[in-house]
């Protein structure tokens, strides 16, 4: 497969690495939008052709994919130039700033024929995606509460500090609260779309959608729910996810000096209902869990998706975490409990 890197930043550079390691691909341009990637998209892909003109990469190149890291305001814009010139899309989070931006890229999607798989790694995840198969397989019965705790140091700013600049990154819930949006809404897959949400959140550009804590909550019509919570004022990375349902509970952990950590630890317990409640929980054994450990898998499954037609996430199931990461920002600014609406769930 012939593909296109749009962005080379050091996610960006991270997907080339992780593609090179696939057989079957080459990269046969790269997307620069300044001199730093230039250079670095020089030294490390000498035989692509780099461009700074993205419309004109595709009409010369016209790549089987294009996999797109650009800054989150330009997301939806790159996937609509890729899909409009034949080209599947391998999208980074989130799908857009909008839902306009989201229907915008399900719709010219479905009119040229080409997919979007858009890039929630922690749905690829040895650990996080071992806790939706024990749901799956009944293991802990229906799943009545989530809670997701991270705690982490701030964001770096990226190229022209695009994360700390509200018109660019959308919010900094559209940043990564949207991962754990996107994994409570798969994780309560059976038990439908939640009907309301309440949040709050405090920081000093709050009122930009910028917040330095936030806590969220999910409500579901058969008296289910989820509570996430993200601190950026913290250190380090650290995340904590647990499940309880009708028939016993999972807790599961992961800590890294930063969230791109090539050696974190983390564990996952499970507790079934009936079993002694003196006796310690049982560990799973979990292969190294990372995203940037699991990023070539990912790549490696959404390309096969590519190939026989299909999506490993399609734009349509995206967009519903976008619509509650909105809803989101409006209930933390406004205080109020908001209803999420049909509307709000098609695409």
């Amino acid at each position: 497969m012939r593909i296109a890197l749009a962005g080379f930043g050091a996610w960006g550079q991270m997907i080339a690495k992780a593609l090179a390691a696939i057989e079957g691909t080459q990269i046969v341009g790269v997307y620069c939008h300044g001199h730093g990637s230039e250079s670095a998209a020089r030294e490390q892909l000498p035989q692509a052709l780099r461009s700074s003109d993205y419309g004109e990469m595709l009409k010369s190149l016209s790549p089987d994919v294009v996999c797109v890291a650009v800054p989150n305001h330009r997301h939806a814009e790159f996937a609509l130039g890729a899909l409009r010139h034949g080209a599947h899309v391998f999208l980074e989070k989130p799908l857009g700033l909008s839902l306009e931006e989201c229907d915008s890229v399900i719709q010219v999607s479905r009119q040229s024929g080409r997919l979007v798989a858009v890039d929630h790694e922690f749905r690829i995840s040895h650990q996080w995606g071992t806790q939706r198969d024990l749901i799956e397989k009944g293991e802990i019965g229906r799943l009545r509460f989530q809670r997701f705790i991270l705690f982490r140091r701030p964001f770096r700013p990226g190229s022209g500090r695009w994360r700390h600049d509200p018109t660019k990154v959308g919010s900094w819930i559209l940043e990564e609260v949207v991962h754990f949006v996107d994994l409570a809404l798969w994780y309560a897959r059976e038990n439908g779309k939640p009907a309301r949400l309440r949040a709050s959140g405090t920081g000093a550009r709050a009122s930009e959608g910028l917040f330095d804590s936030l806590t969220i909550e999910l409500f579901w019509k058969d008296g289910s729910s989820a509570l996430i919570s993200q601190c950026l004022a913290g250190f380090e990375h650290h995340l904590v996810v647990e499940l309880t349902g009708t028939q016993g509970a999972i807790r599961s952990w992961w800590s890294g000096a930063m969230d791109r950590s090539l050696t974190p630890n983390f564990e996952v317990k499970l507790r079934r209902k009936g079993e002694n409640p003196m006796e310690a929980a049982k560990i799973l054994p979990i292969p190294h869990s990372g995203e940037v450990i699991e990023l070539e898998e990912n790549l490696r499954l959404a390309l096969a998706g590519f190939r026989s037609g299909r999506s490993i996430l399609p734009p349509e199931e995206a967009r519903d975490s976008i619509a509650i990461c909105l809803a989101a920002a409006q209930a933390a600014l406004n205080g109020k409990e908001v209803p999420l609406g049909e509307g709000d769930r098609k695409g």
